[in-house]
């Protein structure tokens, strides 16, 4: 008995440390559960498009209030864009007919601006809420969402087409529903991506976090308390200060958010990655310790882990995830037919009433205008999307297959991508009019600070996601650097490379919205190109020539998807799968 007394058990020594990880895990939860109820008190007063404040107050103890809101909006938008990832990806993916109509859908939906969304929806969502600020702060959420949503469900649905093969037949052998196949299989087996482009998308969102607070709908402007909508008030007032000010609390966020939630995420997800061997240095997290030493996580097991089976037997209505051995090919035409009709009939219908209305509003000498802007944008984007490949390719791959460079290198990347650069365009515009420079070359550097990321980010996941076999493979064999690259390291990353130039070259279009224009201390500078045409019709309430504007940019880019970007997609499939 003293014997035990003297030399206690290895659990009696662990439990003092787990009732501190209890502690604050407890008290963080509370401490988040009372910040979201209070921002969320504050997002529903009254409010009215007469009486509604055009700009917010430039005050720094208001900051803290405003970076809270943003950020609020930030995670309601993530988990709107993670719904709307797995319900599209997964029936693009599963549904071949749906594949045909959702992919180039998607396509247009990437390349609709924000400010296109804007013109449309918030006129709605005010009307939804009336005289309350609910419907504003619905409309700003959602301008995010369609900054977030596109890229993630580029991700997913790519993690769904090249699963490796021996996946699908063990769902199909152990005759998993397609409920169980969708958690148990394609949400684990598509983690590392959906975090590393969710994280991606985050970024992208804080990029156009000032033009969904601070907006200029139909000669009306609209302004909600967060940190972008303070940005564009003191980059108004000449504030640069002010601005320097925000910067240094936006850094302070988002390396909050990195440490408390994407860090976490990322080392949690390494659980889900597809090998026969381990990394030599997995990636870590304090936050993730923290977690995995408290016993909240496994108490919320006990409460809510019953619920799993009922849950998968009222789901198994579903069926099973298997195709039929059989179709008829009679009754497979005869739907694909009926199908492609229905379609036809749609697009035919959308063409007319789009065709009657430019008629009657811009007129179609706009249209012109409009694509001979669109090339000169189309010009810029193509230098972004070759540079930041030059550049970017090789560092990601150097980050991602390095465990002691990824370790030092990630959380300063995650930083710098999910920082929103446009909060640097007052200094930016103000060096731009003190050297001389013009827009329309300074342009394709602001628009680059939003989009390089997509290449880099998904660069780095495809170059973390090859298994550690294929590297010691490699070694083992001493491949000369050159071979190396040219039969491991770019065919592994290839088709993450292309999901993340289908993304920048996206975003490219999207920041060109924002890039385009720029203003501060009361002057506004203005390069040639789409994005500006767009941003002045939405700011002058122009219907027609809003539609044609964002007509034309979806124009360029579906067509370059689908001439380019889309045929690597299928060489991706085809020849770089690891299935």
């Amino acid at each position: 008995m003293s014997l035990l007394r003297t030399f206690p058990t290895k659990g009696v020594l662990a439990r003092p440390r787990r009732t501190l990880a209890d502690v604050a895990v407890f008290l963080g939860a509370a401490a988040l559960l009372w910040l979201v109820v209070r921002l969320a008190h504050g997002a529903a007063g009254p409010w009215t498009p007469a009486t509604a404040p055009s700009t917010v107050s430039t005050d720094p103890a208001e900051l803290p209030y405003y970076a809270g809101r943003s950020l609020l909006r930030m995670f309601l938008a993530l988990v709107a864009s993670v719904v709307f990832t797995f319900v599209y990806a997964t029936a693009a993916a599963r549904l071949r007919r749906a594949e045909k109509v959702l992919l180039p859908a998607l396509d247009i939906l990437q390349s609709v601006p924000i400010l296109g969304f804007l013109s449309v929806t918030i006129t709605g969502f005010i009307a939804l809420f009336p005289g309350s600020e609910l419907g504003l702060e619905c409309a700003s959420i959602f301008a995010i969402f369609t900054s977030q949503a596109w890229n993630m469900t580029f991700a997913f649905y790519h993690s769904l087409i090249s699963q490796p093969r021996e996946l699908d037949e063990a769902a199909r052998d152990l005759r998993l529903s397609r409920w169980q196949r969708f958690w148990r299989v394609d949400v684990p087996s598509g983690m590392i991506p959906l975090v590393w482009n969710g994280m991606m998308s985050f970024g992208g969102g804080w990029f156009f976090l000032t033009a969904s607070e601070a907006l200029s709908v139909d000669n009306h402007s609209y302004a909600l308390p967060g940190i972008g909508a303070y940005v564009a008030a003191a980059s108004d007032e000449g504030a640069l200060g002010k601005v320097l000010l925000a910067i240094a609390v936006m850094i302070v966020m988002v390396v909050g958010v990195n440490v408390l939630f994407w860090r976490p995420l990322t080392a949690w997800s390494e659980r889900f990655r597809i090998e026969h061997s381990e990394a030599a240095q997995a990636p870590r997290s304090l936050t993730l310790d923290l977690l995995r030493r408290s016993r909240v996580p496994a108490l919320l097991r006990r409460v809510f882990g019953p619920l799993v089976h009922p849950i998968d037997r009222a789901m198994a209505g579903f069926g099973l995830a298997e195709h039929p051995l059989r179709v008829s090919p009679v009754r497979r035409r005869a739907g694909d037919v009926v199908f492609a009709a229905a379609v036809l009939a749609l697009i035919a219908y959308g063409l007319v009433r789009m065709v009657t209305f430019i008629a009657g509003t811009a007129g179609f000498g706009e249209v012109a205008h409009a694509l001979l802007l669109g090339l000169i944008t189309f010009a810029r984007v193509l230098v972004l999307v070759a540079v930041a490949t030059l550049v970017w390719v090789p560092v990601g791959a150097w980050i991602g297959l390095d465990p002691r460079v990824s370790r030092l290198a990630q959380p300063v990347v995650q930083v710098l991508a999910s920082f929103p650069a446009n909060f640097l365009f007052p200094l930016i515009t103000a060096v731009l009019v003190a050297t001389g420079i013009s827009l329309d070359w300074g342009g394709i550097l602001l628009m680059s600070l939003g989009a390089q990321w997509y290449i880099l980010f998904n660069v780095i996941a495809g170059a973390s996601a090859v298994p550690n076999d294929l590297r010691e493979a490699a070694a083992n064999l001493r491949l000369p650097r050159k071979l190396w690259w040219r039969r491991l390291v770019l065919p592994a990353i290839f088709p993450s490379y292309v999901t993340g130039g289908i993304t920048a070259a996206g975003g490219a279009w999207n920041a060109s919205i924002v890039a385009e224009v720029v203003s501060y201390n009361g002057l506004t500078l203005t390069a040639t190109g789409l994005g500006a045409y767009i941003k002045d019709a939405t700011s002058a309430g122009n219907a027609g020539r809003i539609l044609i504007g964002v007509a034309v940019m979806s124009l360029y880019v579906v067509g370059l998807n689908r001439l380019f970007w889309r045929r690597l997609y299928a060489l991706a499939e085809r020849r770089f799968s690891l299935s």
